[in-house]
């Protein structure tokens, strides 16, 4: 792990986003609630939402960060897509960049396991860093 002992503690933000992209019958049903593994969107938030909060757990050499928020969002984009935005927070000595990769990560791979019934060919894109905030690096947007 990276010594972050001398690094001064300051309010810490990042959003992350990924792009899940299904069949219009898939989204459809996902938006309606009706597919056959229950409300996908409420848990696809708290998948997000707990795996940030365990994302040391899961990635080797990353800092336990004691979270202050974790926000998941779900927007229907298009005929075919919904777009999954994690935004986590801390008060700390290294940023939360890689909580919200996880959170979103995640959440998109639990909206692929309860709709893949209805579709094989679901896919999910552009999992990436769109703002952080905190730390010695800076601000950074996308």
């Amino acid at each position: 792990m990276v010594d972050v002992g001398e690094k001064p503690i300051t309010k810490r933000v990042a959003v992350a986003r990924a792009l899940v992209r299904m069949s219009v019958e898939a989204r459809c049903a996902l938006k309606a609630g009706s597919l056959k593994k229950g409300d996908a969107l409420a848990v696809a938030r708290v998948a997000g939402i707990s795996a940030a909060k365990r994302t040391s757990e899961l990635i080797p050499l990353c800092h336990a960060l004691p979270l202050s928020s974790v926000d998941v969002e779900i927007v229907f984009e298009g005929r075919d897509a919904v777009r999954i935005e994690c935004r986590a927070a801390c008060t700390g000595k290294t940023g939360v960049e890689m909580e919200a990769l996880t959170g979103a990560a995640i959440a998109a791979l639990t909206v692929y396991d309860m709709c893949k019934a209805l579709d094989r060919t679901i896919t999910i894109e552009r999992l990436e860093l769109i703002e952080k905030s905190g730390g010695r690096s800076g601000a950074f947007k996308r």
